[in-house]
């Protein structure tokens, strides 16, 4: 099999593009359809201050690094769960990316704001770690977005994770969520940031590939929450899918995405009145859990900055807005 730019042998095969490249010229594709997608759905426009989600897993690592490589000064931000080891092996490889690509990392403790990590938060609020984890994280990357002037966040959600959540909001007609399956959703005023998916239309394993021939270090480990998730069920089906008619995950979120394009707008949401964050309730998710569990109301973050030291590891910087 040979690479069907250069003629040499390939290293990859797409099925979905009918086609198969060599390393540099994967490498090559992958990059230049990131950078369609930004374009073409206007992800990050002239002047706008990317932030990206890091997790230092694979996706996350790869896409703040093609930014960077692409010419966006993008910026990194983590959020620290207090997972044992698992979470101190993956703020280090965000920070090793940080140095890599010398830029600046927000690292946000959910062990630090509430003096809980995860689990006894999700034992006391009995919510499922995941949805626990899924409304910090939402909270703090906004949070971070805004008070530190960046325009739009954008995190590493691939093709097969879109693909399988879409899957899940069909199955149980979680119309709520489904309105929100967008490459990219505009902010709201100065509280809500622009979020975007530059590899909404990138597989998991091209992105995995990438990784690889790249030689990024990321953290190979699923977050233990993760296991037996319903999602990873989605995945296998539709994977399953895709081996016998290949491009099919892509067709699917494309056909969402048009029909999604062509409904009605929909209402915008109100205010929370402790924080200001938009929510369609009169507190926010967020402030909720405050209220409920207790926390460090300065709303802390560390920075880590390559190219100048900040701060010493471990001292937190109160934000003002709080």
């Amino acid at each position: 099999m040979k690479c069907r730019v250069c003629g040499k042998p390939a290293s990859l095969s797409l099925r979905a593009y009918n086609t198969a490249l060599c390393a540099d010229d994967f490498i090559a594709f992958l990059e230049k359809r990131v950078l369609q997608t930004i374009r073409r759905y206007k992800l990050i426009n002239t002047g706008e201050r990317p932030l990206v989600a890091v997790s230092g897993g694979k996706d996350s690592l790869a896409l703040w690094t093609i930014l960077n490589r692409l010419g966006f000064a993008a910026d990194g931000m983590y959020i620290d769960l207090g997972i044992a080891e698992y979470s101190q092996t993956s703020y280090l490889k965000a920070r090793a990316m940080a140095d890599e690509l010398n830029r600046r990392l927000f690292r946000f403790s959910i062990p630090k704001v509430f003096g809980k990590e995860v689990a006894e938060l999700s034992r006391i609020t009995r919510r499922p770690p995941c949805s626990l984890c899924g409304t910090v994280k939402r909270y703090a990357m906004n949070r971070v977005c805004v008070t530190e002037g960046y325009s739009v966040l954008l995190t590493g959600h691939n093709l097969d994770d879109e693909a399988s959540a879409l899957l899940g909001n069909i199955l149980y007609w979680k119309e709520e969520y489904l309105w929100k399956k967008d490459v990219v959703l505009e902010g709201q005023g100065s509280s809500l940031a622009k979020k975007a998916k530059p590899f909404f239309l990138c597989s998991e394993r091209e992105v995995a590939a990438y990784a690889l021939l790249k030689g990024i270090d990321y953290v190979y480990e699923e977050c233990p929450y993760a296991v037996g998730a319903r999602t990873l069920v989605y995945k296998n089906v539709l994977n399953q899918i895709e081996e016998m008619s290949p491009a099919t995950k892509i067709m699917f979120l494309k056909g969402y995405l048009k029909r999604l394009r062509s409904e009605p707008k929909r209402e915008q949401a109100t205010s929370c009145i402790a924080c200001g964050y938009p929510t369609y309730t009169e507190k926010c998710n967020f402030c909720s859990l405050m209220d409920r569990v207790g926390g460090d109301q300065r709303f802390a973050v560390d920075t880590y900055d390559p190219a100048e030291t900040r701060m010493e590891p471990g001292e937190t910087r109160p934000d003002n807005h709080a």
